[in-house]
C-alpha cells in the first residue's frame, strides 16, 4: 500500500472531514492498494492535548557538543571560531565545548547524537 497524497485540513478533498472533526484533523491521506485495486481515505486526529516542555539536555562545560551552522550563517561562523570551535568535515558540523557557547545563540543549533 502506497500513501500518493497527504492533505492540509481545508484543502480540497479535506472539507467534509475538516467541517465533521473541526480543530482536531490533522490531515486526510490517500493511499492505494493495487494488489486489490482500492483507494482508503484515512484521517489524522489530535486525540488529547497538554501542557509539556521539552527536557533539557545536561552537557557538562567540557562535553564538546556538535553544532550545525548553515553555510551562510557567517556570523555564527565566527562565533563559533571565537568559542575555539573545530570544523568536522565529515559531519559537516562544528564541534565545540558546550561551556563556551552556553547561552549564545548556538545553543540553540546542538545537535543531539543518538548512539
Amino acid at each position: 500500500m502506497i500513501t500518493k497524497l497527504k492533505l492540509k485540513p481545508g484543502q480540497r478533498g479535506t472539507k467534509k472531514l475538516a467541517k465533521e472533526y473541526g480543530n482536531t484533523l490533522v490531515c486526510v491521506r490517500y493511499r492505494y492498494d493495487e494488489k486489490i485495486g482500492m483507494r482508503f481515505k484515512t484521517v489524522e486526529l489530535i486525540v488529547e492535548s497538554k501542557p509539556w516542555t521539552a527536557p533539557t539536555p545536561h552537557f557538562a562545560d567540557t562535553d564538546l557538543v556538535s553544532v550545525f551552522i548553515g553555510f551562510s550563517d557567517r556570523a555564527s561562523r565566527e562565533i563559533a571560531k571565537a568559542a575555539k570551535g573545530r570544523w568536522d568535515p565529515d559531519q559537516k558540523l562544528w564541534l565545540i565545548q558546550y561551556g563556551r557557547i552556553k547561552g549564545t545563540e548556538l545553543e540553540k543549533h546542538i545537535i543531539l547524537m543518538v548512539s
